[in-house]
């Protein structure tokens, strides 16, 4: 149930105008839930790149404004610049970030495809991994012959369009909506000031190697794949720099080029002294990183995830030349950082305690049970760290680690459950509120309606599937966790169970409203079984707990 995210990263066929570029980018920015993180122009391209992110849906439609400021503001007709271009917005690349696949990636870029070409009236093609046949896959191809071979290429038919009517249009062209890989720009930074050192260690690591010395065409290939990268010295630190591309990192992610680097330039006498990020990251790869050196160091991997990240950073070097601010280089946290509204997470409990007990109707309940089942599996995973860390047990780190991170998962979601919970009732409340004058309007209305009551009552549902998951790591730490601990883990279990029972009731209650009785019955007696195991579980626990602290 976590929140997907994807960026989109279009290209508009102007750099020099910045009026222009900010009539564009201000329209992205009027979309609830989409961020914008970089727009950069390039003068002598024409041409700027703008990066923003969000959810899927937001995202599209942010894509959708920006794209029709673009075909009102921007003339083909008049366009030079050096790098290749078809179209107003020349291309549309959607990248998946967070919790979504590239399948599902693809879908969503084949929807902006439709929505652009009914909303806004362009055509266009898909090109990567969102292309309708292998040979458009390839962007230059896709675009080969640019805007001024439009006319002609439109009437091939082997160039029908993927989106959109394929009438030429001279003002605006085309555009090429893909979906591709997250890209990272990352430098190392080596103890060196030659480029052909940095080079050197460049062409060792790089997919595509270096010439054969033998001579021919042959390349000897580079010890990484879906890498690129270059030497240079940058004059503004007085060192030389490995410059790479990461152009997959679910084949190369960032540490494992990192400590790639570092073993190619020492047996070259060189040293790598860190790491410089260009433009930002997904919290994904950061997380990678500091679980890879965690594992490294036999520590703990459920930690959370800031502790995480301060070890990504320092193992990485990436303080060396500049301060690395997570808050604003890691996508997800760039994205809180600018959130407009404020989360029931990111109060104190002082002030959590306060809004609960206030004349508000939320948080009720079901977030107050989610925090109980937060807390809770909180306690199970303390219990898995102090076990993983106790003195004499060293061998066994690795055991604990697994419970530990079991744990965190289940109160990582738990945590974000706090606020859907209270956001499912709010979109009841916006449901009822609806206009229901018309018969349209009563069906809208209604189908809203029981929408949003199904919503509230599968979020309490997942609190208690969660909480009883987290029972599993109370249990397994009153069983073989640190005893001067074992309390600490019947007292997780006791706030779990309340949990589940406290979600069930939740789903109980908004159960009358729901019209399709056969969804119903299927949920209350999933509903029902668990808090059959939660409390059958909360009395094996306590159990053990018991015979523990009597016999301590």
């Amino acid at each position: 149930m976590s929140q997907p995210l994807i960026e989109c990263v279009p290209n508009f066929s102007e750099g020099n105008d910045l009026a222009v570029i900010k009539q564009i980018t201000d329209a992205i920015e009027t979309v609830e839930g989409v961020k914008l993180l970089d727009v950069d122009p390039g003068k002598a391209t024409n041409r700027t790149v703008v990066t923003f992110v969000g959810p899927p849906e937001p995202v599209l439609e942010a894509a959708v404004r920006a794209v029709r400021q673009a075909k009102e503001l921007i003339d083909m007709r008049k366009h030079h610049g050096a790098h290749p271009r078809f179209g107003a917005c020349d291309v549309c690349p959607l990248v998946p970030v967070a919790d979504i696949t590239m399948e599902q990636t693809v879908e969503w870029a084949r929807k902006l495809g439709h929505r652009l070409a009914a909303e806004t009236g362009i055509s266009g093609y898909y090109y990567e991994y969102a292309a309708t046949r292998p040979e458009r896959k390839n962007l230059a191809t896709v675009r080969a012959g640019e805007y001024e071979g439009l006319p002609e290429k439109l009437r091939h038919p082997d160039w029908k369009v993927d989106f959109g009517t394929g009438e030429f249009d001279p003002k605006y062209g085309v555009t090429a909506v893909g979906a591709r890989d997250f890209l990272v720009a990352y430098n190392v930074n080596l103890n060196t000031t030659s480029t052909r050192r940095a080079n050197a260690v460049a062409f060792d690591i790089r997919e595509k190697g270096r010439p054969d010395p033998a001579g021919g065409d042959r390349w000897i290939p580079g010890s990484l794949k879906c890498v690129k990268a270059i030497g240079w010295f940058i004059k503004e630190y007085g060192i030389a720099q490995i410059s790479i591309n990461l152009t997959n990192l679910n084949v190369t992610p960032v540490h494992v080029a990192f400590d790639e680097c570092k073993k190619k330039a020492e047996e070259r006498g060189l040293r790598v002294t860190g790491s410089e990020l260009v433009g930002l990251i997904p919290l994904s790869a950061m997380l990678a990183a500091g679980k890879h050196y965690l594992r490294l160091q036999q520590r703990s991997l459920g930690i959370p995830d800031h502790e995480i990240v301060k070890i990504a950073v320092k193992s990485l070097g990436l303080s060396d030349l500049k301060p690395f601010k997570p808050e604003e280089k890691i996508i997800e946290y760039a994205i809180a950082a600018g959130r407009k509204q404020p989360r029931l997470v990111d109060m104190t409990v002082e002030g959590f305690v306060w809004e609960t007990a206030s004349e508000s109707k939320a948080p009720g309940g079901g977030s107050v049970s989610a925090a109980m089942g937060a807390m809770g599996a909180a306690l199970g995973t303390m219990v898995a760290n102090l076990s993983s860390h106790k003195r004499g047990w060293d061998h066994r780190w690795e055991e604990f680690s697994n419970w530990a991170e079991k744990g965190k998962a289940a109160h990582d979601e738990l945590l974000r459950l706090i606020d859907e919970d209270t956001n499912a009732f709010n979109r009841i409340v916006a449901a009822w509120n609806l206009p229901d004058a018309s018969p349209d309007e009563k069906t809208a209305k209604n189908a809203a309606i029981q929408a949003a009551t199904k919503d509230a009552i599968r979020v309490p549902l997942r609190a208690m599937e969660v909480a009883l998951a987290a029972m599993d790591v109370c249990r397994a730490m009153a069983e073989i966790g640190n005893p001067a601990s074992v309390s600490d883990a019947g007292v997780g279990a006791l706030a779990c169970r309340s949990a589940v029972l406290g979600a069930f009731l939740n789903v109980k209650i908004n159960a009358s409203g729901v019209e399709d009785k056969a969804w119903l019955a299927e949920v209350l007696t999933r509903g029902a079984r668990i808090q059959e195991q939660a409390v059958a579980l909360e009395r094996q626990i306590l159990d053990l707990v018991n015979q523990k602290i009597v016999t301590a």
